[in-house]
């Protein structure tokens, strides 16, 4: 093929490729909804996202259950599957583990956005199902005006000074949040062995429980100012967000532990019963776009086309100068899928007989 004809073919991809997402927004405008769930404004910086695509499109964002945790998603489609009202989410952004079984399941519908090829293969099902959108650790935030000697690692959580203290930002049972801090510590306690991380987590947990140093409410910025959970363990992404939001009343520190640093990514996936198919796919488009993927990074999380976008040049120094040194980030474990779902079962399942502290 001469210099030429490659010009014209590119040209002819990029006019076709124009042409398909001209139509996707018309269809989608003429659905006018898009229906989404657990996307708390504080996550990943989802309330920006949220306001430039309804600004960008038009079109309105029905926001269900922004507290839910990844089960929960799987859930409401599962409960909505003849529902076309209100009430039947058209996206989901849960655990990489929830991908998987939603495909498996049937509850989620292949689509390739126009940035496919920028998402690690190791991010993604080949045939589109789900794909990763963006990855942090699991970190442990403290309100400094209660505590006063900052934990270095998950055991010093286990001492008398931390009493009444520390939280998970979720439900175990149901929220990957939740239990990816459980593994986190588990991981810790059992030297690293992913295998004996699930059980070692729910034991370190139980430990935690019997001392009175974990407080069975399901921690939130508000409830960290409030100081009913002066101790909490969160993605790292959420854990700045809500420091910045507090602006030093109360003053955080976000640690990332010196043992047991898990990485986390979360995948989108569009429901296979979604009552708008085409705004949910022009959703998918926007938040793998340079935009939405920039909007991502503000908040503070790795988006999935981080590599390539760098590599680029498309990545502001300022964004960049935001982020935390590179080398808190090195001793990061990223579970293989197996992993994530052989401690998924243990911890979702054994946490009421062997903690007993019922997280609400």
């Amino acid at each position: 093929m001469t210099s030429a004809s490659l010009i014209v073919s590119i040209a002819m991809a990029n006019a076709a490729q124009a042409a398909d997402m001209d139509a996707l927004v018309a269809a989608a405008k003429k659905e006018g909804t898009l229906t989404t769930i657990a996307l708390p404004h504080s996550w990943c910086n989802y309330g920006e996202m949220i306001e430039g695509f309804k600004a960008k499109y038009g079109i309105e964002v029905n926001e269900l259950n922004p507290d839910a945790g990844s089960g929960d998603e799987i859930e409401a489609i599962k409960a909505n599957k003849g529902n076309t009202g209100p009430q039947a989410p058209d996206v989901i952004d849960v655990g990489l583990s929830f991908g998987p079984s939603s495909k498996a399941e049937g509850l989620v519908q292949p689509y390739k956005v126009a940035t496919w090829d920028e998402i690690p293969d190791s991010a993604k099902d080949a045939e589109g199902y789900w794909y990763g959108d963006y990855y942090g650790v699991m970190s442990i935030m403290v309100n400094k005006d209660l505590i006063t000697e900052m934990p270095k690692d998950w055991s010093d959580l286990l001492k008398p000074e931390f009493a009444s203290a520390v939280a998970l930002a979720g439900d175990p049972r149901a929220s990957n949040q939740a239990i990816s801090g459980v593994f986190a510590a588990g991981l810790s306690a059992a030297g690293g062995d992913a295998a004996k991380a699930g059980e070692a987590g729910l034991d370190f947990f139980k430990k935690l429980n019997e001392a009175g140093n974990f407080v069975p409410v399901i921690a939130k910025s508000a409830s960290f100012a409030q100081g009913t959970t002066p101790v909490l363990m969160a993605w790292d992404y959420n854990a700045l967000a809500w420091r910045d939001s507090l602006n030093g009343n109360p003053p955080a520190e976000i640690i990332l532990p010196e043992t047991g640093v898990v990485a986390g990514v979360y995948v989108q996936a569009i429901s296979a019963y979604a009552p708008h198919p085409n705004a949910a796919k022009l959703w998918m488009e926007y938040l793998y776009s340079d935009e939405g993927q920039l909007t991502w990074l503000k908040g503070y999380c790795h988006p999935i086309r981080f590599n390539a976008m760098a590599k680029a040049g498309k990545i502001p120094q300022d964004l960049l100068d935001k982020l935390p040194p590179a080398e808190g980030y090195a001793k990061a474990v990223f579970p293989t899928l197996d992993e994530q779902k052989a401690y998924k079962e243990e911890i979702t399942t054994k946490w009421d007989s062997v903690v007993g502290a019922s997280v609400q």
